[in-house]
């Protein structure tokens, strides 16, 4: 079995972090660095079926349908992964803890089986590294200390850097 595991420590909050990663109008915003889905239906209620949706790609609708299946604000959300494609039912899991003044943040997307997973799980890898490196960053730096969105005249030139690199 295949999966991604990747550890970033953030200079802000838990709680802004949760924010970012959790509220849907925030989450296209790093995601964009990657295939730019979007949460359509999304809450952190367990039980919720939601959609990520991003533009679709050759042999790819651009559609993956999960459910959210476990939550303990600000610390954990688990959900269930899998495309349109019949491929693997897989589970992503956030897990947020204090570390060193701002936040460590632990990203697992697990169960992916057979050579095709082996695959699935390297091409979005690269695809996670870079969200979690550049996109979530920007979005954490034009945030606001009670966790809004600062005007666009007041956004970081970091966030400048990663829209253009979209």
């Amino acid at each position: 079995m295949s999966g991604i595991h990747l550890v970033h420590d953030y200079p802000h909050p838990p709680a802004k972090v949760w924010r970012a990663v959790t509220d849907p109008a925030l989450v296209p915003l790093w995601a964009a660095t990657g295939a730019g889905g979007r949460p359509v239906g999304f809450t952190t209620t367990v039980g919720t079926r939601f959609r990520f949706v991003a533009e679709p790609k050759p042999g790819w609708s651009g559609i993956v349908e999960c459910e959210v299946l476990e939550v303990d604000e600000p610390r954990l959300l688990r959900y269930s992964w899998t495309g349109d494609d019949g491929g693997d039912l897989t589970e992503v899991t956030y897990r947020l803890e204090p570390h060193a003044g701002g936040t460590r943040f632990r990203y697992d997307h697990t169960g992916f089986t057979g050579v095709g997973g082996f695959f699935m799980a390297r091409l979005l890898g690269t695809v996670r590294r870079r969200m979690l490196a550049v996109g979530l960053p920007a979005v954490l730096d034009d945030l606001d200390d009670d966790g809004r969105l600062r005007p666009p005249g007041q956004r970081s030139a970091r966030s400048a850097r990663s829209a253009r690199s979209r």
